[in-house]
């Protein structure tokens, strides 16, 4: 069968077997199973665990060499670097023209010589390209025993590969000093000039050596790597499925590592993806899924707040988070213009009274439901037209193939599939404090049907502080509890910036202030007891709101009983999205270490289905992803923060180059918010671009092209060539002259 071959010929047609059983079928446990024996012997010992014993089968089994991303590490011979590849055949390369010209100028050295000379210098150059090789013909009689036994031919013991370079350097040193003999009757040219051209030759036949041997790899690398060999089995899965499986001998099982060989081998499932979870991750992933040709089913079920507020489909961005958020810091923006800015502008009457308008809470809420409703209708009819089943109920694991799916009605059935997506994302975390129940979260606050009033925000995250923003905005006094740093996470000096904006528009920050219980008064308000520099205070307020970071819903899924490790908070390792389970992939913010941002949920959810079912390779890039702090003005972000490019490529080696601004549009009315700009460059990278920063107005618009930018590996004298468009605020950041090491004014005057 195919597993008694350890030929590289047989490769392809490995893929090919593979590609008609994916491994994803539930029969990797091992990891990668390379025989080291015949398949019929009692035991076959795995690449990955040499310790490892594999049962004797019950049938004959075909096994396959096809190493799968994910199963374990592969020797570090196997797959080399690339790029070292490159830099050893352009640097050998140039030794081997060396070499040539020497054999050459040694020629004419030897041209009065009186014996045949061709045969010895071809000798002499063939046995160093050997010394190169690191391979005798001693090492070539060892790795022909070793092919017989049935291990790899490239794997040759450390004591031949000593051998080989000795007996190698031996050869070598006697043609020197046969040459050195023989060279003495040479009638032109001093005798020291022939010993060092004999040595540079001996240098030059070596590299060769490293040359071809490392070219070799380089090459066979191109065909076989793990992912070529993922591609070609995907490319060519439809072409050869019915062509293999015909050809199998009655009774023959597939295995790729070590299996159960008592269950079915070929497995009917339901779906060829099931995706938990209805948010943007989940919802983009079914789609391209579906795009590609597969079945595809998506479940999706709402738990309703602690407060009671449901949603639809769509998840937290459209309900609850980034839509209802922008409509309602555009809705504050609206308000500024019509109340301090229109009149600057000749607006309204005369006499710097502001003009008579009234803000309605209720109209902007239903305006802003009415939307998110259509856009729940809009997924719906999306799922629909590209043939995914949506079940409107919550998954629970029961093995790696089947999912317990429960209505809202308690009413429970099963479904199979072949793989199995998460994306459950996350909700809102609650402090453990007496009367919590209290108060809301941001699940909540875009479906109060009053005005909120006086609001307290516990928590000083983005979330707090946008909530904080718009509300002041809406006509709310707001109030922030921040217990340790505001906008952890994000760059220290910006952060600072962001909060003296939002206080300047009238929030109140009380540092290191922990609520300590909550109680109901006669009138309504909540009466809140918090901690505050040692001494326990209380404030009234109409609404509390919690935004205290976000915990992921993975608890109810039953991942540990399917072997999915998690980490003490629920997220979920991965590997390129891919978790400890084969045929279980994760995106969003269930990842450990992933960002909880709706972008990246989504364009990792369609690149996982891409290279799954349409044999592509790319995979999510979670370095240089813009973000958006949307506060007024707004805070936009790309890359490293100050704080980390000082750690990583110390402070000594990034220059920050940064500018005070105000826009065009705020001179007339005399807005008070100040605007920043910096751009950090790394000078150790040609002066390259690792991080932007950009308070000011319409920070999206202004940072996604940036962000393009610096993807492209942009450098600061690259971003300085840019001829800037005038007069709009994302020309500030073409126009950046002063750095912070100068301790210049950086205040911009002027237009």
């Amino acid at each position: 069968l195919l597993g008694r071959s350890q030929g590289r010929a047989h490769r392809p047609l490995a893929a090919m077997v593979a590609a008609a059983w994916p491994p994803d079928d539930g029969d990797v446990e091992a990891g990668i199973a390379v025989p080291r024996r015949c398949p019929e012997t009692t035991s076959v010992r795995s690449f990955v665990d040499p310790t490892f014993e594999f049962p004797e089968p019950a049938a004959p089994v075909l096994r396959t060499w096809v190493p799968q991303e994910g199963w374990g590490k592969l020797p570090a011979w196997t797959f080399p670097d690339p790029v070292d590849n490159y830099l050893v055949r352009a640097t050998s390369g140039v030794v081997f023209l060396l070499a040539l010209v020497l054999v050459i100028l040694k020629m004419g050295f030897e041209s009065d010589v009186g014996y045949n000379w061709v045969p010895v210098i071809l000798l002499d150059f063939a046995i160093r390209t050997c010394m190169g090789f690191r391979l005798s013909p001693f090492a070539w009689i060892g790795n022909a025993a070793l092919k017989i036994a049935r291990m790899d031919i490239f794997l040759v013991p450390s004591k031949a590969k000593r051998f080989s370079f000795f007996l190698g350097c031996v050869l070598n040193t006697v043609i020197i000093v046969l040459h050195f003999g023989l060279d003495s009757h040479i009638k032109r040219g001093p005798s020291i000039a022939l010993v060092v051209f004999s040595g540079l030759e001996s240098i030059g036949g070596f590299c060769v050596g490293c040359w071809l041997f490392q070219s070799f790899f380089a090459f066979r690398d191109m065909w076989y790597t793990r992912q070529d060999y993922l591609s070609m089995g995907q490319d060519m899965r439809a072409r050869y499925m019915h062509d293999v499986e015909p050809a199998l001998p009655s009774g023959v099982s597939i295995a790729f590592g070590f299996r159960d060989h008592g269950e079915p081998e070929v497995h009917s499932f339901d779906y060829e993806l099931l995706v938990i979870g209805g948010g943007s991750g989940g919802l983009a992933a079914a789609k391209e899924a579906a795009r590609l040709g597969k079945r595809v089913a998506l479940l999706d079920f709402v738990k309703p707040s602690p407060s009671g507020s449901v949603w639809g489909i769509g998840g937290t961005c459209v309900n609850v988070g980034c839509i209802p958020k922008k409509l309602c810091h555009q809705a504050a923006i609206v308000g500024k213009i019509v109340r301090s800015h229109a009149q600057a502008y000749g607006w309204g009457e005369g006499g710097g009274a502001q003009p008579d308008v009234n803000f309605s809470w209720g109209r902007l809420r239903a305006n802003i439901l009415e939307h998110i409703h259509s856009l729940n209708d809009g997924y719906v009819k999306g799922l629909r037209s590209e043939k995914v089943l949506y079940i409107n109920a919550m998954g629970k694991l029961l093995d790696k193939h089947t999912v317990e799916c429960t209505n809202a009605a308690g009413e429970a059935s099963r479904i199979t599939a072949r793989r199995i997506l998460i994306a459950v994302g996350g909700r809102p975390s609650i402090p453990k404090i007496p009367g919590a129940a209290l108060g809301i979260t941001s699940d909540d606050i875009f479906f109060l049907e009053k005005h909120p009033g006086d609001t307290l925000l516990v928590g000083a995250s983005y979330i707090a502080l946008e909530l904080a923003s718009f509300l002041q905005g809406l006509g709310c006094a707001t109030t922030v509890f921040v217990r340790s740093k505001p906008l952890r996470g994000f760059d220290e000096d910006m952060a600072k910036r962001v909060v003296e904006n939002v206080a300047l528009a009238g929030t109140t920050f009380v540092q290191g202030a922990e609520p300590r219980a909550m109680e109901r008064q006669a009138d309504g308000r909540i009466a809140v007891t918090y901690n505050a520099g040692g001494a326990e205070r209380t404030a009234v307020f109409d609404t509390v709101v919690f935004a205290m970071g976000r915990q992921v819903q993975t608890a109810s899924l039953g991942l540990e009983a399917v072997g999915v490790k998690t980490d003490k908070a629920g997220r979920i390792y991965h590997r390129h999205e891919r978790t400890t389970v084969e045929n279980i992939y994760a995106v969003g913010d269930v990842l450990v270490n992933g960002l909880e941002l709706t972008p990246v949920a989504i364009q990792a959810g369609v690149l996982l289905m891409q290279r799954l079912f349409d044999g592509r390779k790319e995979h999510m890039s979670y370095a240089l992803v813009p973000t958006v702090v949307f506060t007024t003005p707004e805070y936009g972000a790309c890359g490293m923060s100050e704080e980390l490019a000082k750690e990583v490529f110390g402070e000594r080696q990034i220059e920050v180059f940064h500018a005070e601004f105000t826009p065009l549009e705020w001179t007339v009315p005399h807005c008070k918010f100040q605007c920043y700009v910096k751009v950090i460059a790394n000078y150790l990278d040609k002066g390259r671009v690792v991080g932007v920063h950009y308070l000011g107005p319409n920070a999206g618009e202004v940072l996604q092209g940036f962000a393009a930018a610096m993807r492209c590996g942009i450098t600061k004298a690259e971003l300085d060539a840019v001829t800037g468009i005038h007069p709009v605020c994302a020309e500030e950041l073409v126009t950046l002259r002063r750095t912070k090491r100068s301790g210049a004014v950086f205040r911009k005057t002027g237009c």
